[in-house]
């Protein structure tokens, strides 16, 4: 049975080198998937590079921001 939408789903990454989990709602999990599929990164991989540039924000906040402006990004292409 799968958590109700909206509802924060923890998931185990790796940072370099050490576990930690991030809860994160599951339609930014999923566009969090294919954001690094399309950029042809790890998941662990992209979350290790904004784990290092997020200064004082928690890294859940931090991937929720990261998704949300590769969004606003990519609506921004298709307007021009």
């Amino acid at each position: 049975m799968s958590p109700p939408k909206g509802r924060p789903v923890k998931h185990s990454l790796t940072l370099a080198g050490h576990r930690t989990s991030v809860s994160l709602e599951a339609e930014f999990w999923a566009a969090f998937r294919a954001i690094s599929e399309r950029r042809g990164e790890t998941i662990n991989g992209l979350a290790a590079r904004i784990d290092a540039e997020r200064g004082d924000v928690g890294l859940a906040s931090a991937i929720r921001v990261f998704v949300l402006t590769d969004l606003q990004s990519r609506d921004q292409e298709s307007l021009a």
